[in-house]
């Protein structure tokens, strides 16, 4: 499943930000004019999620792991809280 960043949201415009979900994490990709960065979180190490929604304007999301925050901004309401939902059922089957 992939998710992409609007461009009319800050940061976003000729690059927006992409996250897929997979069968063992999400990969994020913030691209580049040269070069992208993508990095890749498996569900088992992700300590939690946070959605910031403003009443107008994007979603932020926020995932922890190892210590880390990684922060990807510019989804829809509706696309943080079906991402947000992909990544507690991937939790969940990685627990099993």
């Amino acid at each position: 499943m992939k998710f992409v960043a609007s461009r009319l949201s800050k940061g976003n415009k000729v690059f927006p930000e992409e996250i897929y979900i997979e069968d063992t994490g999400i990969k994020l990709r913030q691209p580049g004019i040269f070069s992208g960065k993508t990095q890749f979180i498996s569900y088992e190490h992700i300590s939690s999620v946070e959605i910031d929604s403003p009443m107008v304007g994007f979603s932020t999301l926020r995932f922890f792991h190892a210590g880390k925050e990684v922060i990807a901004h510019g989804f829809t309401k509706d696309d943080a809280a079906r991402i947000e939902l992909a990544i507690d059922e991937g939790r969940k089957k990685v627990r099993k």
